[in-house]
């Protein structure tokens, strides 16, 4: 059953006790427009408000790709002046931390490419299933600019600092396999038996007790709050300069001429 959703490039529906938030943009590899980012919290509110849906999966339409990251294209418009990236990321940050703080369990199911923004919506769920042949990555380093604080710290937290670093530090693409060893992933299965093992894995959270399934998250989550001593105004101030850089807008410009960046750490 669909449910209603502000843009046709997000697909809400409802089968039995799964609420399925679709990413429908596949002819950019569901790369997410500001329309689609700041439609996800309003998904999710219809979901938190059926008592019917117990598990919440979201997955890209096509099959080539879970979400191949933010849409670059609308960065000149989007993420060039200082007031638009402030915009943008907001966005971002509403619909990473509206998925990360759903009172039901949230379900990742990746089938192809799980990249930058692609992985840090991924990493908002509680779990993440995916497909052989799936590639991970955050090539924020290729394109100058920096990956938000609450997006690094859900990395840290699912994989640890070292290959939280290794990630960010490459900007390379991993495997399946390497996702798996690193944590990154619960479970691989097959392309084809992607969706039915989802499926199952619903079924067997559906059949639990709900109060001591949302129990388990919301306990499991307080252990992974940052201490009090964490900086924030420390990481916003190094991630704007980021934002700020000439380095960012060399890697727009790389990025939409097909070409190698030069960066110069300015």
């Amino acid at each position: 059953m669909s449910i209603s959703s502000p843009t046709p490039k997000m697909i809400a529906a409802k089968d039995g006790a799964i609420g399925w938030m679709i990413f429908n943009n596949p002819e950019r590899l569901n790369a997410v427009s500001l329309d689609m980012w700041q439609a996800v919290p309003e998904i999710l509110s219809a979901f938190e408000h059926d008592d019917e849906i117990r598990v919440i999966v979201l997955k890209g339409a096509g099959d080539r790709a879970f979400v191949a990251g933010a849409d670059i294209s609308q960065f000149g418009e989007s993420r060039s002046s200082a007031e638009g990236i402030l915009a943008y990321e907001t966005a971002t940050e509403i619909a990473f931390d509206g998925i990360s703080n759903a009172s039901k369990p949230t379900i990742a199911m990746i089938d192809g490419y799980c990249i930058g923004g692609g992985l840090g919506i991924a990493l908002s769920c509680d779990l993440r299933i995916a497909a052989d042949g799936s590639t991970f990555g955050i090539p924020a380093a290729k394109l100058g600019l920096a990956y938000g604080a609450g997006g690094t710290g859900r990395l840290v937290h699912v994989v640890g600092p070292s290959f939280a670093k290794e990630i960010f530090y490459t900007a390379r693409r991993f495997t399946c396999d390497e996702a798996l060893a690193m944590g990154l992933v619960n479970r691989v299965t097959t392309k084809e038996a992607l969706e039915n093992f989802t499926r199952d894995y619903c079924t067997t959270i559906a059949e639990n007790a709900p109060l001591t399934v949302g129990t388990a998250k919301q306990v499991v989550d307080e252990f992974t709050k940052a201490p009090g001593n964490f900086d924030a105004a420390k990481c916003d101030a190094l991630i704007a300069r980021c934002f700020a850089s000439d380095d960012y807008k060399e890697g727009r410009a790389a990025f939409m001429e097909k070409r190698k960046p030069v960066f110069k750490g300015k």
